[in-house]
């Protein structure tokens, strides 16, 4: 495994015991360049399971809001159903292995967290921020779809869209998802080689 770049001249502060390398390296680059652009705005991820991700967005912004949306049991029914009737995936994994607490006790500053529990983007309702940094990870066409819909418009310049499974087999409503809005938007993403194939959408 390559630790470092070879010529990035800076102290790398990524936990390499991370299961992807390359997706949480990447996330450092965008942070480096995010505090370097000095931008705005605040933190989400939409599919956030036991947050094993989302703590990293916590710990090299402390001082941004991290909203955190997710049903915290699972896929939902509704999702479900769309995913069989287009054979985009089994939904055969679960995700309800995990507690609102279970995640809050694992960021570095839970004060910073603000918790929405329940089907997205229903959850979304009465929110003002804009976006500096969000990470789609809910495996499923619908609430990608929905999750692009919602966070696009309201991400920042110089802001980042992270969606993970973009190349992954098992969830092919999270590509299809991707290309339909990339499609109405008239806009491109930048694929990963990291595990899961992630793809980012930028500003």
């Amino acid at each position: 495994m390559v630790e470092s770049l070879k010529f990035w001249r800076h102290k790398r502060t990524a936990d390499y015991n991370y299961f992807d390398y390359i997706r949480v390296s990447t996330l450092e680059l965008i942070v480096h360049e995010l505090k370097n652009k000095n931008v705005g705005g605040e933190m989400a991820e939409l599919g956030v399971y036991k947050g094993k991700f989302a703590r990293y967005f916590n710990a090299y912004f402390p001082d941004k809001k991290l909203f955190l949306f997710d049903t915290f049991r699972g896929f939902d029914n509704r999702n479900r159903s769309t995913e069989l009737s287009n054979e985009y995936s089994s939904t055969w994994q679960d995700f309800a292995d995990t507690t609102i607490d279970q995640v809050l006790n694992s960021m570095p500053h839970p004060g910073k967290c603000i918790v929405r529990k329940g089907l997205f983007p229903e959850t979304a309702g009465g929110l003002e921020e804009t976006f500096c940094l969000v990470s789609l990870d809910c495996d499923l066409y619908e609430p990608i779809y929905d999750g692009l819909k919602y966070f696009y418009p309201r991400l920042v310049k110089n802001g980042y869209i992270l969606i993970h499974d973009f190349n992954n087999d098992s969830y092919k409503g999270v590509r299809a998802a991707v290309e339909k809005f990339c499609e109405e938007e008239n806009i491109n993403v930048v694929p990963l080689a990291d595990v899961c194939g992630t793809c980012i959408i930028t500003r």
